[in-house]
């Protein structure tokens, strides 16, 4: 049997690969490139581009393409091969470093939020030599940024891979106030919790709704659901274990180090977690995940679903964002030291996390925004809309002492200048998990449990980065500037703590008096829907602070308000379309057979006897006249909030209509819907049930 060992990596221009096709000047130059952002020369760009080639053909690729991450939330890719012909009629096989490091795509069709027109078709694709190549159907796939004639960013990579120079270049300002000129280079890391549905695949081609939209719009409660915790870690079926083994294969070839498989919470969930990588090869590897997630279950005869909320009264699908710092000489930012200087130089990027956070809140929000993700914050274990962080009781009593200038006093240490404690020794587990809060400490890293779990964890990564380098900018601008380093350091940690401790809390995210507190004392944002928080993003702060990072242009942050919005509406407009076409051609149709099944069942009855009261009978017939007759009304009105959209002339005015009418609308036709069902005979209901999709594997 092979071993792991043996084959993974095998599909990945990685760096062994590299070390081993490319000359020693070509590789440093290469390695240089990758580590520092060195430019590339175009002759080791040449000798980089036929390496490629003669590995990805002797691999059985026949073609190459720049692999893209538009706004769609989905990757993008345009396949050419390696064929160019020959002066005796016959092809060779050819890959140049221009091809390499410059691809053209068409950019018309792709949202751009009015930053093109359709006319305007030219865009381009840029090699993100930081993100090693790989082979996928036979395709070498060049992972790349995407941007138009002009310069704009199409695309989730390239303000990701601006956000992570951002923090970098503050990062590095406040180590060399520590001391820390070795370090040449700061970087985020991510590890991602992906969570997802499998289901069979039969079943899901017998539901419009689940193909159309990745949820479902009807569906009454099943008589079990998760309420005995029996799932949760439990035994994984054979089918499913299968499908786990299987997709490990494939991960492992293509170099994503996929780590953790388990049951989730809810029937027919499970998780998929790697291990830690830098924050735009993460993103590339979880995008990579989320497509093989999908194409392996079909081999399996499933289906996955990676939508935020497929099944209502169950827990929905998260993504946790697991976010840290660390320095090119290993040493993670996030973790406190053994010296006083290593710990006051953690309680400084802890602060500057603490006030990021606080500062941007409404930006992490937003960059969590979705229609899918609506339904899902804020119950079943998944966080609040309100942010907040959670730290631990350890750490919270730590920075308490801080703010007040006291000792901390959980064992006798000695007491530096910056006027508290040394820190503890801090092991990792310090503290209990709290699976309500959306940002929580958990020993070096901070975890980021709102991105929903079919997005891109791009955007999520963006603001953070850039809300960081912002706090650090500050940091670094005012200590750069103190007489005295020590007491300027104690002074701005202090002031930190008090000005935005407000972000900080440890108990119930869940909890009405949370709410309450956070709304109305705090004054937090607590913006519940996509259509609440997305105007927010052009908020005079946030613009400048985004554009002074040189994360985004103005006009790129205006086109990803349109866009953002625009995906809103249509998400939540083919949702209700399906709703009106599955009441009239499945629900209602159902309905009334079994209304004339029942209706001749009792005029049999009676004709026996007529004293049979037909009980049962008469009161079925009785509610689901009335359903009919509701579900009927209610999806015409439906009908006529839809044809009304259009009219509306802005795109915010159409999704405030959205969440204030039509979801409701949407709402009262599944609460009819979802009754008719519990009362309709099962072989009469036009599509599998709740039952049947989540327990069927």
């Amino acid at each position: 049997m092979e071993k792991v060992s043996d084959y993974f990596g095998c599909m990945v221009f990685d760096d062994c690969v590299m070390r081993s096709m490319l000359s020693e000047e070509v590789y440093h130059s290469m390695k240089k490139t990758i580590a520092q952002g060195a430019k590339l020369d175009i002759g080791v760009a040449n000798a980089v581009a036929s390496a490629m080639k003669d590995w990805a053909v002797a691999k059985g690729a026949t073609h190459y393409t720049h692999w893209f991450q538009p706004m769609t939330g989905i990757t993008a890719e345009k396949h050419d091969s390696f064929i160019t012909s020959a002066p005796d009629g016959r092809v060779i096989m050819e890959f140049s470093g221009k091809e390499l490091i410059k691809g053209e795509p068409d950019a018309s069709s792709f949202p751009s939020g009015g930053l093109r027109a359709t006319f305007e078709a030219r865009g381009y694709t840029a090699w993100d030599p930081t993100s090693y190549a790989f082979i996928k159907d036979k395709t070498l796939c060049i992972p790349t940024a995407f941007c138009s004639y002009a310069g704009e960013a199409l695309d989730k990579k390239t303000p990701l891979l601006r956000s992570m120079e951002a923090l970098n270049r503050q990062a590095l300002r406040v180590l060399r106030l520590f001391g820390q000129n070795h370090v040449k280079c700061v970087r985020t890391a991510v590890g991602v919790e992906q969570e997802y549905f499998l289901i069979d695949k039969k079943m899901y081609q017998k539901r419009k709704d689940l193909m159309f939209t990745g949820r479902t719009l009807f569906g009454a409660k099943p008589p079990k659901g998760q309420e005995l915790d029996d799932h949760y870690f439990g035994v994984i079926q054979p089918r499913v274990a299968a499908y786990m083994q299987d997709l490990n294969q494939e991960l492992w070839k293509l170099g994503i180090l996929a780590k953790t498989e388990h049951n989730e919470v809810a029937p027919a969930q499970h998780e998929l977690a790697p291990i830690y990588t830098t924050t735009n090869i993460a993103t590339d590897h979880n995008q990579l995940t989320m497509e093989m997630m999908q194409k392996v279950a079909d081999r399996h005869g499933l289906v996955c679903l990676l939508h935020e909320k497929p099944f209502a009264g169950v827990n929905g699908s998260g993504k946790h964002n697991n976010w840290s710092i660390s320095t090119d000489t290993g040493v993670n930012l996030l973790s406190p030291g053994e010296t006083p200087y290593e710990n006051a130089q953690f309680l400084l990027f802890l602060c500057a996390v603490i006030k990021a956070v606080d500062d941007y809140q409404d930006l992490l929000r937003i960059s969590v925004a979705t229609a899918g993700n609506d339904l899902r914050l804020g119950a079943h274990e998944a966080p609040p809309a309100i942010v907040s962080i959670f730290l631990g009781d350890e750490l919270q009593a730590i920075l308490d002492a801080l703010e007040a200038d006291v000792p901390y006093n959980e064992i006798k240490k000695t007491t530096m200048k910056l006027g508290v404690d040394v820190l503890p020794k801090f092991p990792k587990d310090t503290t209990d998990r709290n699976r309500t809060s959306p940002f929580a400490f958990t020993g070096n890293k901070f975890e980021f449990r709102m991105v929903g779990s079919a997005d891109s964890i791009a955007c999520a990564n963006v603001m953070l980065n850039s809300a960081v380098a912002e706090s650090l900018k500050i940091f670094a601008d005012t200590l750069e500037q103190a007489q005295d380093f020590e007491t300027a350091l104690q002074e701005l940690i202090r002031k930190t703590i008090r000005e935005h401790k407000r972000i900080l809390f440890q108990g119930n995210g869940y909890d009405a008096a949370w709410i309450e507190e956070a709304t109305n004392v705090r004054h937090l944002c607590n913006y519940r829907t996509t259509p609440d928080c997305i105007p927010h993003m052009l908020d005079k702060k946030n613009v400048a602070m985004l554009t002074e990072h040189s994360v985004y242009s103005e006009i790129e942050l205006r086109s990803r308000y349109e866009i953002l919005l625009e995906n809103y509406c249509k998400t939540v407009m083919i949702e209700a379309n399906t709703m009106v076409d599955m009441s009239r051609k499945e629900i209602l149709p159902a309905i009334t057979k079994y209304l004339y099944a029942m209706a001749k069942t009792a005029k049999a009855k009676q004709e026996m006897d007529t004293a049979i009261p037909c009980s049962y009978e008469k009161e079925v017939i009785q509610t689901l006249s009335r359903l009919s007759d509701e579900i009927f009304a209610q999806t015409k009105a439906l009908e006529q909030s839809l044809l009304h959209l259009p009219t509306i002339p802005t795109i915010c005015a159409q999704a405030n209509t959205i969440r204030d009418a039509v979801l409701v609308q949407m709402r009262q036709l599944r609460v009819a819907c979802d009754e008719a069902e519990r009362i309709t005979a099962k072989e009469f209901w036009a599509f599998p049930t709740y039952a049947d999709l989540l327990f069927s594997v």
